[in-house]
């Protein structure tokens, strides 16, 4: 029999694990992870009359855009994963997507953990803890090689004197705090899927059980 069992704790750590799945998917997908001055004929990267210009893993965007439909706010620069700026963000990429695939997993199934509390007699809080801590790595290591492409041309363009973790006239955008924010977020909620495991397992909602009850709500 299905017991829908609800805590205070488990429901934080189920937000949270969607909140930051949701947040570094956003980042992923940004441009905001550079920010320089466009390069324009006749004017130097960082000319105060240079558009600001905006580099993200995958994507760019620059004023100019702002009048094009939502859907090209953030123009793809690569046509095909060969073609991204360096090969450190090509490993960034990978990493990050994988990452945040198994947060997305881990996310969708953390909404489920109000009926089903075990998969194969394994805690399904200390299974989703566990891809948490993996995706929190994988996390990691994109955000240490993404610096190292800051050498390659495109970034070049958009902030001179930028090379390997130096990103020179270029400042960081939203996108990279946000991404490390993120990865902050995904070792704490690999910690307290312990705390929703306790909270779901304790005796008081065995007694609650006991008694019959199907829906479980404690504070």
């Amino acid at each position: 029999m299905c017991h829908v069992i609800v805590t205070c704790r488990s429901m934080l750590w189920t937000l949270l694990s969607i909140v930051v799945a949701f947040a570094e998917l956003v980042a992923f997908m940004s441009a905001d992870w550079l920010i320089g001055k466009a390069k324009t004929r006749g004017a130097e990267p960082a000319d105060t009359d240079s558009e600001p210009y905006y580099l993200g893993i995958l994507c760019f965007r620059t004023p100019g855009m702002q009048q094009a439909p939502r859907d090209t706010l953030c123009g793809t620069y690569a046509k095909s994963f060969g073609e991204i700026a360096s090969g450190f963000w090509q490993a960034t990429a990978i990493f990050l997507a994988v990452g945040i695939f198994i947060l997305c997993v881990v996310a969708l199934v953390s909404v489920f953990t109000m009926c089903i509390q075990s998969i194969m007699k394994k805690s399904i809080f200390n299974v989703c803890g566990l891809l948490q801590g993996i995706a929190g790595l994988f996390l990691i290591l994109g955000l240490i090689l993404y610096p190292a492409g800051w050498g390659c041309q495109k970034v070049i363009d958009c902030g001179r004197h930028a090379s390997p973790y130096k990103p020179g006239d270029c400042s960081l955008g939203w996108a990279f705090y946000t991404a490390t924010g993120g990865t902050v977020l995904t070792f704490i909620c690999a910690v307290f899927s312990a705390q929703a495991e306790i909270a779901t397992s304790s005796d008081k909602v065995q007694e609650e059980i006991e008694e019959g009850k199907n829906l479980i709500c404690l504070l």
